[in-house]
């Protein structure tokens, strides 16, 4: 101590000084109190101490508490109290439907109405959300009544005419509160014993195991207002298990909706198309769907007028229209798109799901993500003086993009020329672009009748979701314009009939229980409540609930991009590019794969054990070529050559690809979608595959 303080030289007086809260010193040294305060708390020997007093007055305050509980409305006596609340036996259909209707009801309003109430309040509105919260927010208005106090010791009731139950002593009075007798509904079971259930029965032959009676009835089915019923011995089990259940549009006698049938209905019979923006960096892929979103009145004014002003003070006010889909503040800061967009809208006949892909070189592998999801593609060229050549020839991205979609299944194409307006409309550089594209794209395998070119401009907004109006266009073109185009695409067919597929593109924690991943629907159909298998981790979970754009439905289908919260699983055991599949039907996982490929253009040959990276669908996965099998004719696809030393630019090959990991995989010949995979090589990609054959993990 004495390193730190002085102690023997201290004045404690000098020390202490100033400090009231010190022990020892008097509360009336330095503060007045009231001589009624005093009285209150300090002891007096004279007095004896009270005891029973405050024995008394603790009685008092909790009658007066029992007396000024009440209840909120009749309804809540068509259950019992809440500590002896059983929760209904419901099938697991009725029993997924109950427990949502109560999340979101709880959501809205609270804990402030006891779960039993809300329980007998959803079975009453037969699971529909909007009525049962509607009763209940009516329960919470409803002004409370005032019961007259309890009897000191009233007689039993004994019943009388016109009376409909008898009321008897209850052997176990712990859950029965004096003074309040719960209402009860006529529920009357002929020769049979109740054995368990909330609500009071009778019967006429045998003593009801609740405490109280109810007279016997002829009629045999349930009165009750919940709806619910109970369980008796084992022949009315099952009758009285389910709930009653109304007969919907389009479901089926199991209750499971039929699809197909709902599936045309949807929409106004509207078709689903995914459509993928493609294109070199900085041809105005943002530019051009944030101005055509704003056409549309997907964007208000004040929002628009928000980004123009934002952009100016950036000193980028040609971007305003980009930053509707570019929304993180990197994307905005550096003006170009890092990952993929998405967003939807509608034309006459079609309901589109927009994504806009990255163009730059550095984020082809999400580029490759958002072309594997999509149906159709728009590529958009940047009609400048030197700007297409620039993303044309090599090293330009507008080759590179026009072969991925074509190697991952994408047929119909439309070409926007954008920014003509910067050349005056010229009719000779729209011809020249057309020629020079037209010829490569052929060779990519696109038909020239799947092929459509559309001069636009993304800043004036010319052509896009009206004809031309520019005098120096309409001089020459009378073509669509590109809002014409997007709903004349062909909607390919749907593997709606095939095992429920689901490829994970992003898993977060959602506000209520269990997360939410993320995604497409590749192929099959999932409803609300449906047990599912979550690939390659091989866990087993259930789907609690389906939305499509942020919008609740209870089922979707193949093509549909789709948030699903999944419950039974733990987050960590999902990942992006895990595959949530039909239980009964899982997906095959494998490392070692056979497969056939197409070279394109490479600089090094590609021998045995050459490193790659693997792209399929969401998932990018290191692996090699472990053998070189044969090489294959470009059209027959017969053999010409066993066992080649090396691969080269244009080569047709069957291959056996190993990953090192397992991943989720099936045949190009069962699912085209999940068949298909690209490979890259440090920044370019080097090939297109398909998948002939699972070998299965490395021994």
């Amino acid at each position: 101590m004495s390193r730190h303080r002085n102690i023997r030289s201290m004045n404690v007086h000098d020390e202490y000084e100033g400090y009231d809260d010190v022990y020892g010193h008097s509360v009336e040294d330095d503060y007045g109190v009231s001589p009624a305060t005093e009285a209150q708390f300090m002891y007096r020997r004279s007095e004896a101490p009270r005891l029973s007093s405050f024995i008394e007055e603790s009685k008092k305050e909790s009658i007066e508490e029992e007396e000024e509980y009440d209840y909120d409305d009749d309804h809540d006596h068509s259950l019992s109290d809440s500590q002896t609340f059983q929760w209904p036996r419901l099938s697991d259909h009725n029993e997924a439907r109950l427990r949502s209707c109560l999340e979101e009801i709880q959501n809205v309003i609270g804990d402030s109405v006891p779960q039993h109430v809300l329980v007998d309040t959803v079975l009453r509105c037969d699971y529909d959300l909007e009525k049962a919260l509607d009763a209940v927010l009516s329960l919470q208005d409803k002004p409370k009544e005032t019961r007259p106090p309890p009897a000191a010791a009233a007689p039993p009731r004994t019943q009388a005419a016109g009376d409909s139950y008898q009321q008897v002593p209850a052997a176990d009075s712990r859950y029965v509160r004096e003074g309040a007798v719960p209402k009860v509904a006529q529920i009357s079971t002929p020769s049979r014993q109740v054995k368990t259930g909330f609500q009071p029965v009778a019967t006429s032959s045998k003593q009801v195991t609740t405490g109280f009676q109810v007279a016997p009835s002829d009629t045999r089915e349930i009165i009750a207002e919940n709806g619910v019923g109970v369980s008796t011995e084992a022949g009315d089990r099952d009758d009285q298990q389910a709930t009653p259940t109304q007969k919907a549009a389009g479901k089926t006698k199991q209750g499971v909706l039929d699809v197909a049938a709902e599936l045309s209905k949807r929409d106004e019979g509207k078709e689903v198309i995914n459509m993928v923006i493609i294109g070199h960096v900085d041809a105005g892929k943002s530019t051009l769907m944030g101005h055509l979103l704003y056409r549309m009145g997907h964007v208000n004014k004040k929002t628009m007028h928000k980004y123009e002003v934002e952009s100016q003070k950036a000193g980028k006010a040609s971007f305003a229209y980009a930053w509707v889909l570019d929304e993180t503040g990197e994307e905005r800061v550096r003006g170009i798109t890092m990952d993929v967009g998405l967003t939807k809208f509608e034309t006459e006949h079609k309901v589109v799901t927009l994504l806009d892909a990255p163009g730059h070189r550095d984020f082809i592998p999400n580029m490759i993500t958002g072309a594997a999801q999509a149906d159709v593609a728009i590529l958009v060229v940047d009609a400048s003086t030197g700007e297409f050549e620039a993303g044309f020839e090599a090293g330009g991205q507008t080759r590179e993009h026009a072969m991925l979609v074509r190697s991952l299944g994408v047929t119909q194409l439309a070409v926007a020329i954008n920014k003509l307006d910067t050349v005056g409309w010229s009719e000779d550089r729209y011809q020249e672009i057309v020629k020079k594209l037209g010829h490569f794209l052929k060779q990519a395998g696109f038909k020239d009748s799947d092929v459509v070119y559309i001069p636009v401009s993304g800043l004036q907004g010319e052509n896009l979701i009206k004809p031309a109006s520019e005098p120096q266009l309409t001089a020459w073109y009378t073509g669509p314009c590109l809002l014409q185009q997007i709903d004349s695409f062909k909607s390919p067919a749907r593997s709606v009939d095939k095992p429920f597929r689901f490829c994970v593109s992003d898993v977060f924690k959602g506000m209520g229980s269990g997360f939410s991943v993320a995604g497409r629907l590749v192929a099959g159909s999932i409803q609300n409540s449906t047990r599912v298998f979550v690939m390659p981790v091989g866990e087993t979970a259930t789907v609690k609930g389906i939305a499509i754009h942020d919008f609740p439905v209870n089922w979707a289908c193949a093509g549909d991009h789709a948030t699903l919260t999944i419950t039974g699983t733990d987050i960590m055991k999902v990942s992006v590019g895990s595959v949530i599949c039909d239980s009964a039907n899982p997906i095959q996982a494998a490392s070692r794969i056979r497969a056939r490929v197409i070279i394109f253009n490479i600089d090094v040959p590609i021998t045995k054990g050459f490193p790659v990276v693997f792209h399929y669908q969401t998932l990018s996965e290191p692996a090699n070529i472990r053998k070189l099998i044969s090489l294959l004719h470009k059209s027959t696809g017969e053999v010409t050559r066993n066992k080649p030393r090396c691969l080269s630019k244009g080569n047709n090959a069957l291959i056996e690809v190993e990953l090192n990991r397992p991943v989720c995989l099936e045949l190009y010949k069962d699912n085209k979608d999940l068949g298909r995979f690209m490979l890259r090589y440090g920044s370019a990609t080097i090939a297109a595959g398909v998948v002939t054959e699972i070998l299965g993990d490395q021994k």
